[in-house]
């Protein structure tokens, strides 16, 4: 098979690095935070609710700010500026900025430069900040409570962002500004409702405790429970339920395959509001420059996919000949359709240099009419492994 498929077929290779047996110093003020918050969340809230009752104003005000700070992680901190998905007005730069930091989880440059290092090393014991091999517990939250080395803080890969002034003013200023942002709000929307222990332990405590473990669970639970639809080289999974509570980001397979693209959920019915967020801001001028994978290539890691699992399908088969030959015709139509994919792109490439800017339109139109046909071509060849696959389960 060609180096596209062989690549797509590659297995895992066993993580061999060792990691330090001795457990490093505890780090008793994140614990401490995280400890107190919980517990104030789930003793105080249910309390007041039962001995007070919570107004609509309080409900109303915890729901916004929930959804303000988690998309501020999400659309900010995740997607603009971890992976560059996409450019923002230095207006939208400083909302996230302001309401990310009432998450309390870092500073942008703390919390990218681990990010980047994540999507470098995943699945790395000794250099993944938050590896999910070494357990869910881990990879949820242990990783913040000692002094790991694999965390330890490297701003080397993200000088990029030290041009923004937006992020160097949040880190020179963070600790006031993740004060401020966490009283201000629901402190003056006490002074307007006359109810500030409500809206205290309802936009303070409740929707912290659920801001951190909603987006811890993409560290943990996003690699351990769902679907691998783009690939199997590390242990990030797809799921929708997921994606319900972290504001789209449970759609985890994709964003590891394809990080700079500002979608996570790619189709139209897939429940990804900070790719809507960031959808809306560019209608507004907010945002642009929105990266987008192009469809062909998205198929082709399907395919490639389901091509190894019908592989792995078949070597289990009674009557793995017959079901090999039908294989190897898939493998042959795959390798045709990245062969014209990568001829169109080489003749559009020669063509719009050697004409002038007037007809390059013309030549694009044209090359979009190939690709949308292979494209075409690729769901149908998905559509016949998948049937495929469904055979040899009943055949096996």
């Amino acid at each position: 098979m060609d180096t596209e498929i062989s690549k797509a077929k590659g297995e895992i290779s066993p993580n061999n690095q060792s990691v330090n047996e001795e457990k490093p110093p505890f780090l008793w003020i994140q614990a401490s935070v995280f400890s107190l918050t919980f517990l104030i969340a789930a003793i105080g809230v249910p309390w007041y609710a039962l001995a007070v009752g919570f107004e609509w104003s309080a409900i109303i005000a915890f729901i916004l700010f929930l959804f303000a700070t988690g998309l501020s992680i999400t659309a900010g901190y995740h997607r603009l500026w971890s992976h560059n998905a996409y450019k923002a007005h230095w207006s939208l730069r400083l909302f996230f900025a302001l309401f990310g930091a009432a998450t309390v989880q870092n500073s942008i440059l703390s919390w990218c430069t681990g990010h980047r290092r994540h999507h470098r090393y995943v699945d790395d014991n000794d250099k993944d900040p938050y590896s999910a091999r070494r357990g869910f517990w881990f990879s949820h939250i242990g990783w913040m409570l000692r002094a790991w080395p694999s965390g330890k803080e490297d701003l080397s890969n993200v000088q990029d962002l030290t041009r923004d002034p937006i992020v160097m003013w949040q880190e020179k200023h963070y600790v006031t500004i993740t004060w401020v942002m966490n009283l201000a709000p629901p402190l003056l929307v006490g002074f307007f409702t006359g109810d500030y222990l409500a809206n205290l332990l309802l936009m303070g405590f409740a929707r912290l405790v659920i801001t951190h473990h909603t987006t811890f669970f993409i560290n943990s639970l996003a690699h351990y429970w769902g679907r691998q639809p783009f690939s199997d080289q590390n242990t990030a999974k797809d799921n929708g339920l997921i994606a319900l509570f972290t504001h789209g980001e449970g759609y985890h397979n994709f964003h590891h395959h394809f990080q700079t693209d500002y979608r996570n959920g790619i189709r139209w019915f897939d429940y990804d509001p900070t790719k809507w967020l960031i959808k809306a801001c560019s209608w507004l001028g907010l945002a642009w420059d929105l990266k987008k994978v192009p469809k062909f290539k998205i198929r082709e890691a399907q395919v490639a996919m389901q091509l190894r699992r019908a592989e792995a399908q078949i070597e289990r088969a009674s009557d793995a000949e017959k079901w090999q030959a039908l294989l190897e015709q898939e493998v042959e139509a795959f390798k045709h359709c990245l062969e014209q994919w990568k001829a169109i792109r080489q003749a559009t490439f020669e063509e719009t240099k050697e004409r002038l800017a007037a007809t390059r339109r013309d030549i694009a139109l044209s090359a979009n009419e190939h690709v949308k046909a292979l494209e075409k071509a690729l769901k149908a060849q998905l559509d016949r492994l998948n049937a495929l696959q469904l055979q040899l389960q009943m055949a096996t």
